[in-house]
C-alpha cells in the first residue's frame, strides 16, 4: 500500500503475469492511482488473474451480478465508479504516511474494491450509500490502518455530512488510542490537512462542518451521547461482546448515510461477535441468505492445505509485495510452525484463520465448523434418546441434554438446555447474550439465587412427553435427590463415573465424530460456546480428560453432552472389515 513513487505501467500490463512466481520473487506491485479499479479487481478475480480466496471471489461475483441487476424493477442501487473512487483519490493526494520513508500512498487494487464498493453503491433515487457496514476480514500487515485513517479523514471532512462524528473503536481504550494518534500522525504530517484540520489531544476536528474524529472503547468510561457518521472498529476478533457495537449501531439512527466498518485479522476469541459476521459473511457470500446492506472482503487461505503453498498466501494477504515480503514470510513460517504456540499465531495472524490457541484444545474451530448441519426435533419422536445432565454449583450453571443416535449415519442429533440464576447474568463475566439465548430457548433465567434440582427433573418431564428417554446419565456429585425424584417417575437413570476409565473412550468417540461433521446441534451458539470452552488436562496418571480453558468459559453443557454419549457410542454403528454393517455394542465387543 506505501510506496516512494507512483509506477506509471498501464493496468493491463501492470497486471499481465500476476502468478504466484512474481510475488516468490519479490516484485513490488503499484496501483496506477489514476485508473477506477474497481469492476476492474471483481473481473480479474474471477477470471484467475488475481489469486484471491473462495469468499473474495464470491464477493467479485457478487459485484458484477449485481451490476447486471441495476436498472430492475426489485433492485434500487447502482454503482457509480467515480462516486466509489473519490475517497481514494482524496486519500492519495492529500494523505502522507506517518511512519517509515514514504511520500506517497498508493491504493492496491484490493483496497479500490473494498472502498469502491463501499462509496460507490448507491441509491438510484437519493444517491444515499447502499452499504450500512461492511467487514474486512485480512492477514496482518496489509495496510489496514493506514486505510482506516484515510478513510476517517475522508468521512470527517468530505462526505457531505455537517456535524459529522466518526469514531476509531477498538476493544481497549489503549488500542483506540493508537487508532487515533494514527490518524492525528497522518493530519500532522500533510500541508494540506494540517490547514484544515485542528488535531488536539483527544480529537481532531474540521471545523468547516463542525466534525470531529475521536476515540472509543469497550472500557471507556462514557459511551453514551454518540452520533455515529462513520464507526471503524479494529480487531473485532478481541470482543467478547456486543457492549459496544451495539452501542455504535444505535447511535447512526439521526444520520442519512452512517457506515460502520469492521476491519479485522482472524483471532482467539471463536465465540465472539466476530465469529458471528463471519458465518453471516459465508451466508451471504454464497448466496444461503440475503442482505444488501452489508459489504463483505474475506481475505484468508481457504485450507490447511494451502499451508506450504507461499504461491497462494497471497490469498490472506493481497498487499504481498508492498507492505509484506515472501521470502521473509517464508523463512518466518519456516521457523514459526515448529513451535505449537507461534505456529498458531502465524496461522492465525497471516493465513488468517481462526485457531484456538489454549494447550491441548479439544476442537479447532474449522472441526466444529463441519458440524453445521440442521434437523427438525419432529423427526426425532419416534427415536429413542438417552439423557445426561450436569448440576455443577446450584449458584452457577446447570445443563441438560437429550441425545438421540442416527444409527444409519453415525450422526448424533443433541438438544441442549441451561439454565443461568439471574445474578450471573447481572455479574456478566462470561460475557453471553443471555437475554437473546433466552428468546431463542436455549437457556432460562432463573430469578432465585440458584438453579433448584426441581427444574432439571420437570424438564426432563417434560421432554419425556415428545421423546422416548431410555435412560438419563448423571455425574454422581450433589445429585441423589434429582436421581431419587427420577427414579420414582419413572425413568432409568445411570451413574457415570469422572474418570478415564469411564470418559476417555467417550472423548475419543465424540472427536472423531466432530471430525468427520457428524454431530448435529442445530448450530446452538451456547453449546458451540460450552464446545469450543473444552481443552485436555492430564490427570496424574498422565490420562487427558476434559477441562474448562478458564475461570469463566463454562463446559456444562458439553459434560451432560459427555455424559450422555457414553452410552450412545454404544448404540451406534460399527463396520466390519467385510464390509457388511451391523449394531452392536461396547458389551458385545468385550463379551460381556
Amino acid at each position: 500500500m506505501i510506496s516512494t513513487t507512483i509506477n506509471a505501467v498501464d493496468f493491463e500490463e501492470w497486471y499481465s503475469g500476476w502468478k504466484g512466481e512474481q510475488v516468490a520473487a519479490g516484485h513490488i506491485l503499484f496501483a496506477p492511482s489514476d485508473r477506477l479499479l474497481t469492476t476492474e479487481y471483481a473481473k480479474k478475480v474471477i477470471n484467475g488473474q488475481i489469486i484471491a480466496s473462495k469468499k473474495v471471489v464470491l464477493a467479485a461475483k457478487r459485484h458484477l451480478k449485481d451490476l447486471e441487476k441495476q436498472g430492475t424493477k426489485h433492485f434500487p442501487w447502482v454503482f457509480i465508479e467515480d462516486t466509489g473512487h473519490k475517497p481514494i483519490r482524496f486519500i492519495e493526494k492529500f494523505c502522507k504516511p506517518s511512519q517509515g520513508d514514504f511520500d506517497q500512498l498508493v491504493f492496491q487494487p484490493w483496497q479500490h474494491f473494498c472502498i469502491g464498493s463501499l462509496f460507490g453503491w448507491v441509491h438510484k433515487d437519493t444517491g444515499i450509500r447502499r452499504f450500512r457496514e461492511g467487514l474486512i476480514f485480512i492477514g496482518r500487515k496489509n495496510g489496514k490502518t493506514t486505510m482506516i485513517s484515510g478513510v476517517s479523514n475522508y468521512a470527517v471532512s468530505q462526505d457531505g455530512e455537517s456535524g459529522a462524528r466518526v469514531y476509531l473503536l477498538s476493544n481497549a481504550k489503549d488500542q483506540a488510542k493508537l487508532l487515533f494518534d494514527e490518524s492525528k500522525a497522518m493530519v500532522e504530517a500533510s500541508p494540506t490537512l494540517r490547514k484544515n484540520f485542528v488535531a488536539l489531544r483527544d480529537s481532531i476536528k474540521y471545523n468547516k462542518t463542525k466534525s470531529k474524529i475521536e476515540a472509543r472503547a469497550s472500557d471507556s468510561k462514557k459511551l453514551d451521547g454518540l452520533n455515529t457518521h462513520l464507526g471503524v472498529f479494529d480487531e473485532i476478533h478481541e470482543f467478547k461482546d456486543y457492549k459496544l457495537i451495539n452501542v455504535i449501531k444505535k447511535s447512526r439512527g439521526a444520520r442519512k448515510q452512517p457506515l460502520i466498518l469492521y476491519i479485522t485479522t482472524a483471532g482467539y476469541q471463536l465465540d465472539g461477535p466476530l465469529i458471528n459476521y463471519y458465518e453471516q459473511a459465508a451466508d451471504v457470500l454464497e448466496g444461503a441468505n440475503e442482505d444488501e446492506r452489508t459489504f463483505y472482503f474475506m481475505a484468508e487461505l481457504d485450507s490447511d492445505e494451502e499451508f506450504d503453498r507461499p504461491d497462494l498466501w497471497i490469498k490472506a494477504n493481497p498487499s504481498m509485495g508492498v507492505s509484506l515480503h515472501l521470502p521473509t514470510l517464508r523463512e518466518d513460517w519456516e521457523k514459526d510452525k515448529r513451535t505449537p504456540a507461534e505456529r498458531s499465531d502465524f496461522i492465525t495472524k497471516q493465513f488468517n484463520i481462526f485457531v484456538d490457541n489454549a494447550d491441548e484444545s479439544f476442537l479447532d474451530f474449522a472441526t466444529l465448523k463441519k458440524n453445521d448441519k440442521e434437523r427438525d426435533p419432529e423427526d426425532f419422536r419416534h427415536i429413542p434418546c438417552i439423557g445426561g445432565f450436569d448440576l455443577s454449583d446450584s449458584e452457577d450453571f446447570t445443563s441438560a441434554c437429550l441425545e438421540f443416535p442416527i444409527i444409519e449415519t453415525g450422526e448424533v442429533f443433541v438438544l441442549s438446555h441451561t439454565w443461568v440464576p439471574i445474578k450471573k447474568v447481572t455479574l456478566d463475566n462470561e460475557k453471553l447474550p443471555f437475554r437473546e439465548y433466552e428468546e431463542m430457548g436455549l437457556l432460562t433465567i432463573v430469578h432465585e439465587e440458584y438453579i433448584r434440582k426441581e427444574l432439571v427433573y420437570e424438564w426432563f418431564v417434560e421432554q419425556s412427553k415428545k421423546y422416548i428417554i431410555e435412560l438419563i446419565t448423571y455425574d454422581p456429585a450433589k445429585a441423589f435427590g434429582l436421581v431419587e425424584s427420577l427414579n420414582n417417575y419413572g425413568f432409568k437413570t445411570e451413574v457415570v463415573r469422572q474418570g478415564h476409565l469411564t470418559l476417555g473412550p467417550a472423548v475419543d468417540d465424540v472427536k472423531e465424530r466432530f471430525i468427520d461433521g457428524n454431530v448435529i446441534f442445530n448450530n446452538n451458539r451456547l453449546f458451540r460456546w460450552y464446545v469450543n470452552n473444552v481443552k485436555m488436562v492430564e490427570d496424574r496418571n498422565r490420562n487427558k480428560l476434559p477441562s474448562k480453558i478458564g475461570r469463566y468459559r463454562k463446559i456444562d453443557g458439553f459434560a451432560a453432552f459427555l455424559n450422555a454419549h457414553t452410552e450412545v457410542m454404544k448404540k451406534l454403528l460399527v463396520a466390519q472389515p467385510s464390509g457388511n454393517v451391523e449394531f452392536i455394542s461396547i458389551s458385545n465387543l468385550l463379551g460381556r
